[in-house]
């Protein structure tokens, strides 16, 4: 009885001793369970951090077009607007006063040295030139009165010594009036006469009438107006303004081409006849004259037409497509591709520019490789891949069908997109 009793008081801290067991167990596996969990998490982290990183990698490997620089002597076409004009150019006035009377050549008209091209009519020029030559023979019947009372006087001094000295002085001073009377009025009639030839208006050279501006019946002045315009059209002239860059590869009797638009296949040769000692300081060209051929005046003069000049630059430099080039801040830099096909940026200075390429004085080699329109996105010692650059033709890709090839443009293009994109 005391020991079933004594049982029954130790039975309430057993079970309090087993609780606390089972409770450490609960608690020890918790633990171990949370700490494989957080082991597998940090597994699955890094699982997926390393694919981050390789997918990183694999984005940011872009592929870049690329291409090479080129010596810099190779020739280059200049163009520049002009308008083609006469070898000799007049505008015809009167020296004469008078009315037209008649004309013998229009526009169109191919005339010689010489030719008659309108008459005037000066009815009062012929009655002053009829007054000039009655006062001349005025004049020269006083001074042949002169002369013969002179030799008189002189055959009375010879033989008797009588007459005055004064009185012959006289006589010679009479003479010597006469005949300058007479040189003055010769030169009077002389000047009216060729007032008169003035009424008769000719060509000065041989050439094509280009303008007529007279009437029959009009009032001409003398220098007032105009009364015919006359091209010379074989040979026809040109000029150009040739910027400052391009001013010191010019040499004389150099050929040109022109290009008439009318006249598009026609190859047209021009000469390089004069150039000027000095730059303009308006506006900062050099004066260029052209010569060149017109049989048959098959180009009219005052044409407009396009001239083109091969330029070579002295110069020893290297040229680039100007789609290589990245302008930051008034900075020119390109982007170079190592030998590791890792990027490096590095500042150029620039030589002329010459259209769809330039000149490139210092910072790269011709044994650089470059990087041709490169993106914003592009960094310094990024990995990327190369492909060969070819110039753009002038048609417009298409895109690419069934059995069409994908351009290279269009593979970087695609290469260069986020896979949302794609």
């Amino acid at each position: 009885m005391n020991d079933l009793y004594i049982h029954d008081l130790d039975l309430p801290t057993t079970q309090r001793s087993n609780t606390l067991i089972y409770t450490k167990r609960v608690a020890i596996f918790a633990f171990i369970t949370l700490l494989a969990l957080a082991s597998i998490r940090i597994i699955v982290n890094v699982q997926k951090a390393n694919a981050l990183q390789e997918y990183t990698t694999k984005t940011l490997e872009r592929t870049v077009l690329i291409t090479h620089a080129q010596p810099g002597d190779l020739k280059r076409t200049l163009a520049l607007p002009t308008s083609l004009r006469g070898n000799n150019e007049s505008i015809i006035y009167a020296r004469t006063t008078g009315y037209v009377s008649v004309w013998y050549k229009g526009i169109g008209d191919q005339v010689k040295k010489g030719d008659l091209l309108a008459t005037l009519e000066a009815p009062d020029q012929e009655q002053e030139l009829a007054q000039a030559r009655a006062q001349r023979e005025q004049t020269a019947a006083r001074t042949d009165l002169a002369e013969q009372t002179l030799s008189r006087w002189e055959a009375l001094e010879a033989r008797q010594s009588a007459i005055s000295q004064q009185d012959l002085a006289e006589k010679r001073s009479l003479v010597r009036q006469g005949r300058a009377d007479l040189n003055a009025a010769d030169a009077n009639v002389k000047r009216l006469e060729q007032l008169q030839s003035f009424r008769r208006i000719t060509a000065p050279f041989a050439g094509i009438i280009t303008r007529r501006s007279i009437e029959v019946g009009d009032l001409i002045a003398s220098t007032g107006k105009e009364l015919f315009a006359i091209s010379q059209t074989d040979p026809l002239r040109a000029t150009v303004w040739v910027p400052q860059a391009y001013a010191a590869n010019l040499n004389l009797g150099a050929q040109v081409n022109l290009n008439i638009a009318e006249q598009s296949s026609a190859k047209i040769k021009a000469n390089i006849e004069r150039i000027a000692g000095g730059i303009d300081p308006a506006t900062h060209a050099r004066q260029v004259d052209l010569i060149l051929e017109n049989p048959n005046a098959k180009i009219l003069p005052g044409t407009y037409a396009e001239v083109s000049i091969q330029l070579s630059s002295s110069v020893k430099t290297l040229i680039v497509p100007a789609a290589v080039l990245i302008v930051t801040d008034q900075t020119q830099r390109v982007a170079i591709v190592n030998k590791d096909k890792h990027l490096h940026f590095t500042t150029v200075k620039l030589g002329r520019d010459l259209g769809k390429d330039v000149e490139i004085l210092d910072g790269i080699t011709s044994q650089d490789t470059l990087v041709v329109s490169p993106s914003d996105q592009l960094i310094e010692d990024q990995l990327v891949e190369t492909l060969a650059w070819q110039p753009a033709s002038s048609e417009v890709p298409k895109k690419p069908g069934n059995n069409e090839k994908v351009s290279a443009t269009e593979k970087l293009a695609d290469n260069n997109k986020t896979p949302k994109e794609k």
